[in-house]
């Protein structure tokens, strides 16, 4: 299986990009929202990628982190879930505000996404919910009194271990009235600098 590419881009479309690698050149289906962020034509990417084998085609399905990578793979679980879903519901929000939407249950947030419809959504929080119990929204975006719970929860819930969330929430220092999403990017990328 490939778990990752790194290279050089040569080509960026709708929802892909070309990376050459090794005198080969890879057709990687990524979220559009990250590809402002991956660089331009002829600069440096790595990818975390998952692999999807069918009869008549094989498909590399890239991520900056593997915290979406994760997320991605969790979705793929759900009945009714294929990569372009899930890949869709990638699109509409960042994972830490994704986590949240399936987390309370928020089926409206999910239907956002391109191809998610009523039915789609409501299976995602149905089989799902419970992998991401521990993050809850009490207000929009808001952080509850037991926000370093919730925290860990929302890492946990995207495969890291309890210990390794608690260690680098330590490290990350708490701003008041911080919403929850914030202080899990931080910690993400506090996660991904190692």
């Amino acid at each position: 299986m490939i778990a990752g590419v790194r290279g050089t881009i040569e080509a960026v479309g709708d929802a892909w990009v070309v990376v050459a690698v090794g005198g080969v050149s890879l057709r990687v289906a990524v979220p559009n929202t990250v590809i402002p962020t991956l660089g331009g034509i002829g600069g440096p990417v790595r990818l975390h990628t998952h692999l999807v084998v069918r009869e008549e085609e094989l498909s590399l399905y890239g991520f900056p982190t593997t915290e979406a990578l994760r997320l991605f793979q969790t979705l793929l679980t759900v009945s009714g879930v294929g990569p372009r879903l899930a890949l869709s519901l990638l699109n509409s929000a960042s994972p830490e505000a994704l986590a949240v939407a399936i987390a309370s249950g928020d089926v409206a947030r999910l239907q956002r996404a391109q191809g998610v419809g009523r039915k789609i959504a409501e299976r995602v929080v149905l089989e799902l919910r419970e992998k991401f119990s521990g993050v809850r929204a009490s207000a929009p975006g808001a952080v509850p009194d037991e926000g370093e719970d919730e925290a860990t929860a929302a890492l946990t819930s995207l495969g890291y271990t309890g210990a390794e969330a608690q260690d680098v929430l330590r490290r990350t220092p708490v701003t008041p009235g911080e919403p929850l999403e914030e202080r899990v990017r931080r910690a993400l990328q506090h996660l991904a600098a190692r």
